[in-house]
C-alpha cells in the first residue's frame, strides 16, 4: 500500500496561485497526495479568474476558499508532510511552526492576480500560473517520495522550484 501525503501550498492572499496548486494536486495526486492551501493575509475570496480557469479545465473547485494559515495550526488540523510557498512574499515571512517537521520548499510563480490589462491578458497570466504549478506538481509526483529521506526530498523539491516556466508567447 502506498502512503498518502499531506501538502500545504502557501501564498500571501490565498486567492490565485495556491488555490490553483491545491486543485491541481488534489486531482493529479490521486491516492498519493491530499492538498490544502492557505495565506498569511488571505483576501477572503478566491479570484474569479482562478475559478473560471479551473472550471474551464474541468478541475475540482468544490471547497476552494481563501483562508488563513492559522486555520492549519489549530488543534485537529491536518499534519503536513510538505509545505510549499508559491509566492515570494510568503517565502520571506515568518511562517508558523508546523508540527512533525514537514519538508519545505519555495516554488515562486508570478502572481496572475496582480496583472492589469485586458481580460485576455489576465486570462493568459492565470493560464501561465496554472501551467507552472501543474508542471511542478507533476515533477513532484514523479519523485520516489517513500524512498527518499527528508534532506534528499528537500533538495529535489528545491530543484523543482527552479524549474523554468515557459509563459505563453502572446502578450
Amino acid at each position: 500500500m502506498t502512503a498518502r501525503y499531506n501538502i500545504l501550498f502557501l501564498c500571501t492572499g490565498n486567492s490565485a496561485r495556491s488555490i490553483l496548486a491545491e486543485s491541481i494536486a488534489n486531482l493529479r495526486g490521486g491516492n498519493i497526495l491530499r492538498a490544502w492551501s492557505a495565506g498569511s493575509h488571505p483576501k477572503g475570496a478566491v479570484h474569479p479568474q482562478a475559478l473560471n480557469l479551473l472550471r474551464k479545465l474541468d478541475m475540482p473547485t468544490d471547497g476552494l476558499r481563501s483562508k488563513s494559515w492559522d486555520e492549519f495550526t489549530a488543534p485537529g488540523a491536518p499534519r503536513f508532510d510538505f509545505i510549499v510557498t508559491v509566492c515570494d512574499n510568503a517565502a520571506n515571512e515568518v511562517c508558523p511552526v508546523w508540527p512533525g517537521k514537514p519538508v519545505t520548499a519555495h516554488w515562486g510563480v508570478p502572481d496572475p492576480a496582480a496583472v492589469e490589462g485586458t481580460e485576455a491578458e489576465v486570462a493568459l497570466a492565470f493560464a501561465d500560473a496554472f501551467r507552472a504549478m501543474e508542471r511542478r506538481i507533476n515533477l513532484f509526483l514523479s519523485l520516489p517520495i517513500a524512498s527518499l529521506d527528508s534532506l534528499a526530498l528537500e533538495q529535489r523539491m528545491a530543484e523543482i522550484g527552479k524549474t523554468a516556466d515557459k509563459p505563453t508567447l502572446v502578450r
